[in-house]
């Protein structure tokens, strides 16, 4: 097994736009790593995980490759494209994997769509890292329900489940690591932050940070479904998005892990850490 990839070439990543990846890419960069963003749209270099023409160009000269499966509901073969990009990458000359699964997936039967992409990761034959993360913190700030925030209802089939929402910088320093040292070869991380809070907790916090007066509100699950089908979510994207909430309500995935310590030796960042960097930033203005 070899060490650093100090004197090896490019690291791509995949998803370089989003929460996650943009952040690896940042921390690389900062490190003086030589970094491919690769995205759809907005990156350095273009790329489209169902679109196999753009895989060669962006895997020249790659060695070691974060990589992420987008699409969360059923592939018609059973494999996905995650399985057929880590043969092509190990054939390109890739030594180093690090993929983004979810909270949950060692537990998932085998057609759920991240296990076959975290089977094809593990029998790469190259070294590789598996990080199964809970839910985003940054899910209130920057995407899914930051409107809810801004308007004073988040309005969601969660009930009082808790779920220890663990920071996105997190999972991108424990990528960053994996993608650059050895010794996180072979590992399945599992990352949460330090302690679980309900929908209605962290979102009492948030209000007391911006001086908002912010809810959650308990939906029904097909109430749910309905509202996002409405506001043009595809069937199965919504009822798979459904159940993962109903998840929470339900306590499945409650459980504290220490992932990030095992990982970096030190404690998750706390949601009230994320919240006033989150709210200093503007995030919520």
């Amino acid at each position: 097994m070899w060490g650093s990839l100090v004197d090896m070439d490019d690291i791509l990543i995949l998803g370089a736009t989003g929460k996650t990846g943009r952040r690896i890419v940042r921390r690389l960069k900062t490190a003086g790593r030589t970094v491919r963003a690769a995205s759809r749209t907005g990156g350095d270099t273009t790329f489209d995980l169902n679109d196999p023409v753009t895989w060669p160009p962006a895997l020249d000269g790659v060695t070691a490759v974060y990589l992420l499966e987008p699409n969360r509901g059923p592939h018609p073969d059973g494999q996905g494209p995650v399985s057929r990009f880590v043969a092509e990458a190990v054939s390109a000359g890739v030594q180093r994997l690090v993929l983004l699964s979810a909270h949950g997936v060692g537990e998932a039967g085998d057609d759920h769509p991240l296990k076959a992409a975290e089977q094809a990761v593990r029998d790469s034959g190259t070294d590789w890292t598996i990080l199964r993360p809970g839910w985003f913190a940054q899910n209130f700030s920057e995407s899914f329900w930051r409107p809810g925030i801004l308007n004073g209802t988040v309005a969601l089939p969660t009930g009082d489940g808790r779920t220890p929402f663990i920071d996105a910088e997190d999972i991108a320093e424990v990528a960053e690591a994996a993608l650059t040292d050895a010794r996180h070869s072979g590992q399945i991380y599992q990352l949460t932050g330090p302690r679980a809070l309900s929908v209605g907790e962290a979102v009492d916090l948030i209000g007391r940070a911006t001086g908002r007066t912010i809810r959650h509100v308990d939906v029904a699950p097909e109430t749910f479904t309905e509202h996002q089908i409405a506001a043009g979510v595809p069937a199965d994207a919504a009822r798979i998005l459904t159940g993962l909430l109903v998840d929470i309500r339900d306590g499945h995935g409650a459980e504290i892990s220490d992932g990030v310590d095992q990982a970096l030796g030190r404690p998750p960042r706390t949601f009230e850490d994320f919240v006033a960097e989150a709210a200093a930033a503007g995030h919520w203005d």
